[in-house]
């Protein structure tokens, strides 16, 4: 009886399969790493802002617009706080999402304008947070500029700094225009840098020259821009787990657990987001005022400023 010898075709046919079933377990244990990495990293940022405590805020946004389902507007609101339990707004955007054309426009609102805000007499735009917190802010620009907002996102400047050096332990590489030290807690000096945490902060808050807060707005939509283009940078994907988990405690949000992370996850590898900034008031549309008991106000064109906003975000206004 002769002896069956296996040909070369059938050998190769038995390479390949264990070449296959072998890279499938390569790739499938690598998989189990990285969620096991993720789960663990999501976790130690939770516990990282756990000692955060959080107010019960009670917020009502408005229904998304029909004509525009896709435009999501959300206010995210910098607060200024050292532990009162009344403190005023330093930062007032509204970012507007259009998650068809993953498209990000960013207004941001100086806090000196002049508003009237319901149930009040007119003040300080930033004012409507001292004195009855994230709602009647909301009510606030929803009223003067007929701009719908759907959700809140609310940070303090503490749990901004945490957040900045989580996701970008290396720093945001900023260019700094000038030297700037005055009342922001750090000193900084000109030239290209990677700012961590607290530095980042302080060049945002910089006001002490001539810019006044037009300037300071100005670099705090550019500190926006770099935040973004570090999260997105490939290198700092390792972090993106324990920053989705240290938000749900430095940021506090009417959105649930659930849909915070995976909006961070969305823009995260989304890729190619574009950002397109404006500042309220526009150009040639204000005028500065002052008033007993409320100070230095910048005085604006409501319905000039409603039309550029109107423009901007790509939908009608109310």
């Amino acid at each position: 009886m002769e002896e069956q010898v296996p040909n070369r075709r059938s050998m190769r046919k038995k390479r390949k399969f264990r070449y296959g079933r072998f890279f499938m377990t390569l790739l499938f244990l690598a998989f189990i790493g990285i969620a096991i990495y993720s789960v663990v990293q999501f976790k130690a940022g939770q516990e990282l802002a756990s000692h955060k405590e959080k107010n019960n805020i009670e917020f009502t946004g408005d229904p998304l617009d029909v004509k525009n389902p896709a435009i999501e507007n959300i206010l995210v609101l910098g607060v200024d706080t050292r532990g009162e339990e009344q403190s005023r707004t330093d930062t007032m955007m509204l970012v507007s999402w259009n998650k068809e054309t993953n498209e990000v426009n960013v207004v941001s609102f100086m806090r000196d304008i002049y508003a009237q805000i319901p149930g009040y007499k007119s003040y300080k735009l930033n004012t409507a947070y001292y004195l009855d917190g994230v709602q009647l802010v909301k009510d606030t620009i929803s009223s003067m500029f007929g701009v719908p907002i759907h959700h809140y996102a609310l940070i303090d400047f503490k749990s901004f700094e945490s957040l900045v050096d989580i996701v970008a332990p290396n720093g945001v590489e900023i260019e700094v225009e000038k030297a700037m030290s005055e009342k922001i807690g750090v000193s900084l000096e000109p030239g290209v840098q990677q700012l961590n945490g607290k530095e980042l902060l302080g060049y945002s808050r910089f006001r002490a020259d001539s810019e006044g807060d037009f300037g300071r707005v100005a670099r705090q939509q550019k500190v926006m821009e770099a935040l973004k283009d570090e999260i997105l940078s490939p290198s700092n994907s390792v972090n993106y787990p324990k920053f989705a988990g240290a938000i749900q405690g430095y940021v506090q949000s009417d959105y649930s657990t659930t849909e915070e992370v995976k909006r961070v996850l969305d823009l995260a590898f989304s890729g190619g987001v574009d950002i397109n900034k404006m500042t309220i008031p526009v150009e040639h549309s204000y005028d500065y005022g002052s008033y007993p008991g409320v100070g230095s106000v910048i005085e604006i064109n409501v319905e000039e400023n409603k039309q550029a906003l109107s423009e901007f975000l790509g939908m009608r206004l109310r």
